[in-house]
């Protein structure tokens, strides 16, 4: 059964595809959909110019944000082997009907141990893949808004873990070092051209699974040209003149901390990232919020078994005041820089999207 399609799904492929080019060509993860998630919940709060420049980045802001964020992280929490959660904690008063317009939202109060209190929240809410907050607390904060995804997920066929083995792979620089490398045949209905990218499929085990896509774009494509063909519609697709691929992969993992507020002003969200920030649908406090940081961590690891993915987006918000015949079989080795992004089970929504130059470590 096809699950249902998204709501937003466009508006977080559009959020994807205008932050990707901040992020450079090295090595990153980052989660396109815990990004949107938090910066929509934060955006149900906001009123007036601050909630326009929300709603051109996001597509949503205000109380059409709280519904938004609430049906989209149902949907996406039915993703197959995904946990989604999002959590504010606050010293300042939070207004009923925003609570209300978010009931899927934990709420609470920050309090003398609220670093403890949230790490603790950050490694349940992770399956214990990221540690703790990407960021400190030092008592200044008046609200942190945190949003976690975490994804565990087997193949629907494993790779033999016995031909995996060191092959050649050249980097993001150019240099050439051995790197272990999975390989299986795959049905070459898993395998497409997009432009000038290569996508391969890899589907999980499971009812309503996610989908696994690799991109292996043009010679010295970057990231931003490249993780986009994950999601490009069927209708852009070439398929391949063979009866199957047999694919070699790099076996990695790929963990990144990413300063988000910096992309956000260059992304058009400027006055919620300054005090006089309008937030008057989240607080009643007269002083008024904005945001003073958005840090995100994220991680995804790729092996033999399966995929696991973990992402968590923290807002801190400070007061404005304070054999049978031979088949034909195409080859395609991801043997230089590629992208990996994780969807959910609609194939709309990037969940998960990085980047493996191979410069970084293994």
């Amino acid at each position: 059964m096809t699950p249902p399609p998204v709501p937003r799904a466009d508006a977080v492929r559009a959020l994807a595809a205008r932050w990707l080019p901040r992020l450079g060509d090295g090595d990153f993860v980052v989660s396109p959909a815990g990004l949107w998630l938090a910066l929509g919940a934060v955006a149900a709060g906001a009123r007036g110019r601050t909630a326009e420049e929300l709603r051109g980045l996001l597509g949503v802001a205000g109380e059409e944000a709280a519904g938004a964020v609430t049906v989209a992280g149902r949907r996406l929490a039915a993703t197959g082997g995904l946990a989604v959660g999002t959590g504010v904690w606050a010293r300042v008063p939070v207004r009923e009907e925003y609570r209300r317009g978010l009931p899927g939202v934990r709420f609470g109060e920050l309090r003398g141990d609220a670093q403890a209190v949230l790490d603790a929240w950050v490694r349940e809410a992770t399956g214990g893949r990221i540690d703790g907050l990407p960021l400190g607390l030092d008592g200044s904060e008046a609200l942190v808004l945190l949003n976690a995804l975490a994804l565990k997920a087997s193949w629907r066929t494993a790779f033999p873990a016995h031909l995996t083995r060191d092959e050649p792979f050249t980097d993001g620089r150019g240099a050439v070092r051995p790197v272990p490398t999975m390989r299986r045949r795959v049905p070459a209905a898993w395998a497409w051209r997009v432009g000038g990218a290569t996508v391969v499929e890899l589907p999980c085990a499971g009812e309503d699974a996610a989908l696994v896509r690799f991109v292996l774009g043009a010679e010295g494509a970057g990231p931003a040209g490249t993780l986009p063909a994950a999601w490009a519609a069927p209708g852009g697709r070439e398929g391949f003149a063979a009866d199957a691929v047999d694919l070699s992969l790099p076996r990695f993992t790929l963990r990144t901390r990413t300063g988000v507020d910096a992309h956000l002003a260059a992304l058009g969200v400027v006055r919620a990232l300054r005090p006089g920030a309008d937030f008057a649908g989240l607080t009643p406090d007269p002083a008024g919020l904005f945001v003073d940081e958005v840090v995100q961590e994220a991680v995804v690891e790729v092996a033999e078994e399966g995929v696991e993915a973990a992402a968590v987006t923290a807002v801190r918000m400070a007061r404005s005041a304070s054999a049978p015949r031979r088949e034909a079989v195409e080859r395609i080795a991801f043997d230089r820089p590629f992208g990996v992004v994780v969807l959910d089970a609609t194939g709309e929504v990037p969940l998960f999207a990085g980047w493996r130059s191979g410069t970084g470590p293994s």
